[in-house]
């Protein structure tokens, strides 16, 4: 075919679809799970587990965190593992919002555990992370093949128990005061997530 012929409209908006379709990391309808970036991600990583307000109802946030311990982590990210898988999550608009993973996958008995958070404060409540959630799930089964996710959050914690509910996710059981967070010991409600 020769390339400098003019393709038919249709044939040109054929190929903008196509395009479209692969796109930059697995995407939802808000939101995209790309790879970690250093460059793009650490900045915002650094700033939201620093504030105390996002890291309220997280295990992480209570000690300072330096930059080189964050770059640490970040270069340990980079050699891509089958056994953590660590994801920034975009809108669809490029704007770093928060970070998914999974963490602990087991392929022999086909489970992993999951976890996120929206560090952007302006964005909580627009479903981003219930979204980030789903796109997840559907990785999680679809590419890795594994069939049982598990994730679990701190009596409370009302969004994310929100956020697994609306993912797919249910209660399966909680440990009484397990969790030492912000001056109290919390229940840590446990949640699954079964393919289907």
């Amino acid at each position: 075919m020769d390339a400098r012929r003019i393709e038919s409209p249709r044939v040109l908006e054929k190929a903008i679809r196509m395009v479209s379709l692969m796109s930059y990391g697995w995407e939802g309808e808000k939101v995209r799970l790309v790879p970690l970036d250093k460059e793009r991600h650490l900045n915002n990583a650094l700033r939201w587990l620093n504030d105390p307000e996002v890291t309220q109802w997280l295990l992480i946030g209570d000690f300072p965190l330096t930059r080189m311990a964050e770059e640490d982590w970040f270069d340990s990210q980079k050699e891509v593992g089958e056994k953590t898988i660590s994801f920034s999550i975009e809108t669809l608009e490029g704007e770093h919002v928060g970070f998914s993973g999974l963490h602990n996958v087991n392929y022999r008995h086909g489970y992993a555990e999951t976890g996120t958070f929206i560090g952007a404060k302006e964005c909580w409540g627009k479903g981003l992370g219930t979204d980030a959630a789903l796109v997840r799930v559907r990785y999680a089964f679809e590419v890795l093949g594994v069939r049982l996710l598990l994730s679990g959050y701190l009596d409370g914690n009302l969004r994310s128990k929100r956020m697994l509910e609306k993912a797919g996710y249910r209660e399966y059981g909680r440990v009484p005061k397990q969790l030492f967070k912000r001056g109290a010991y919390r229940d840590h409600v446990l949640m699954v997530c079964e393919r289907g």
